[in-house]
């Protein structure tokens, strides 16, 4: 367990001695300061209009900017992890990692966390956000609560896609393209059941990261969801061991 936290340190740090981590912090704090704006120009709107009461704070305003948190984190993903291998492979230090006194496994779970700790970061953004709302407002915080288990769960499914395709590549760029082309195909895999109705298009509706993050965005836990986002994990990191026993074996 040491290695692992300590790889896990090493790699979150090695983010904020890097231009990266401030990059997306600014990025994410700019779009989502927008879309907070935005929602709550909204529901004031709405509720100062006479013919209608109080608008639903957790409708109007968490529901919608944790929904568009969802899809930001399409953007932002692959740039944190298409160097967690990449780079290794191109600096030549992989060959250093996968040779050290420590299991494939020590060293995939310690990226993985690392990228995790870079997300949990950027998700504190949203927090800060939504922390207005809170103070002069009196929205339920489960809702809210049940909206994060689903960013970390649907971040935590993408962080391991991500971190196997950056095992497969030495260059980022193709790392990150990659891997925000299969988050994207993920995203949309749902679409395919509004022109379908086979077999086939039901198990692209039941792969799609919207069709599961759904019901976390409006504060509903399903044990489904929760199942298919920690197996998409457990996937992640199993592709990742394998690539990588195989590079440690030609080392």
């Amino acid at each position: 367990m040491s290695n692992i936290l300590a790889i896990a340190q090493k790699e979150l740090k090695s983010y904020f001695v890097s231009p990266i981590a401030y990059a997306l912090l600014a990025i994410y704090a700019l779009i989502s300061g927008w879309f907070s704006l935005i929602a709550i120009a909204n529901f004031i709107e709405i509720s100062m209009q006479p013919q209608g009461g109080p608008a639903d704070l957790n409708g109007y305003v968490i529901a919608p900017v944790v929904s568009n948190a969802g899809v930001l984190s399409l953007f932002l993903i692959p740039m944190i992890t298409m160097r967690l291998f990449a780079e290794e492979k191109r600096s030549g230090t992989i060959e250093l990692l996968v040779t050290s006194p420590v299991t494939d496994l020590e060293i995939i779970l310690g990226k993985w966390l690392g990228a995790m700790g870079m997300y949990a970061s950027i998700l504190l953004v949203k927090l800060f956000c939504l922390s207005f709302v809170f103070m002069f407002g009196n929205p339920d915080w489960r809702p809210l609560a049940t909206a994060y288990l689903g960013m970390f769960l649907q971040g935590g499914a993408l962080l391991a896609i991500g971190m196997f395709i950056s095992n497969t590549t030495k260059n980022q760029i193709v790392a990150g393209a990659t891997t925000f082309g299969m988050a994207l195909l993920f995203w949309t895999f749902d679409w395919a059941t509004t022109f379908k109705a086979d077999g086939w298009a039901k198990v692209l509706a039941y792969l799609s990261l919207t069709a599961h993050f759904g019901a976390f965005a409006r504060g509903v836990i399903d044990s489904k969801d929760v199942i298919f986002f920690v197996s998409v994990i457990v996937l992640g990191i199993f592709l990742t061991a394998r690539s990588l026993e195989s590079l440690r074996w030609r080392a």
